[in-house]
């Protein structure tokens, strides 16, 4: 099976079409204003105006109170939620979508605990652990941390750029893999050149 690719943090809607012409099968918005990839409500709607079908929309919330939360998936179209806080398993149901965890791979994480505690998750997401950052870090961390027998519903995340993508894909052999950092040129503008170079390296995993 395939590797699924989600370009995260998308700030324009040129961005959205080049990841999804490039091939990526999800697009991230980020709904955590201090991060410098966040966008408004009506930045969302423009992007996911442009978006093709069959091309997931992902939310990415920080410890968001229940209600804003609500609020903001009634006025936008948001196909998956990713909880990147401190959320445990009920903060995250109740919002009729299928959801992710983000986990950061802290040095005493117990990730087949994780996954019993999150069992309702559609998947997790292993980031990096930066003390006092919730994601975003570009940092990636020890890929053999990861239990083999997890691999079918890990989204790996941390540090993931086009000169390394295919090996983390031959070593890991996630459901799927995210990225923000490695393709941009600034914070928040991606880099179509890089998207693409990055999904070609997603590309020559699957088949090595």
């Amino acid at each position: 099976m395939r590797t699924r690719i989600k370009i995260c943090g998308i700030t324009r809607p040129a961005d959205g079409l080049a990841a999804v012409r490039a091939g990526a099968d999800a697009i991230g918005l980020v709904f955590y204003p201090p991060s410098p990839r966040a966008v408004s409500l009506d930045r969302a709607r423009e992007i996911v105006s442009v978006l093709p079908p069959f091309v997931t929309v992902v939310g990415l919330f920080v410890n968001e109170p229940r209600e804003r939360l609500t609020q903001l998936l009634q006025s936008l179209r948001i196909d998956l939620l990713q909880f990147h806080g401190d959320e445990g398993p009920a903060d995250c149901i109740g919002y009729y979508r299928p959801w992710i965890k983000a986990l950061r791979m802290q040095a005493e994480i117990d990730l087949p605990a994780q996954a019993k505690r999150y069992a309702g998750a559609s998947g997790l997401l292993l980031d990096a652990y930066r003390p006092g950052v919730p994601g975003g870090t570009g940092q990636a961390f020890d890929w053999e941390r990861i239990p083999p027998e997890m691999d079918s519903n890990i989204i790996l995340a941390g540090g993931l750029n086009p000169d390394n993508v295919e090996s983390a894909v031959r070593q890991v052999r996630p459901y799927a893999v995210d990225v923000s950092g490695g393709v941009e040129v600034s914070k928040g503008i991606k880099d179509a050149a890089k998207i693409a170079a990055f999904i070609a390296g997603v590309r020559r995993g699957d088949t090595s």
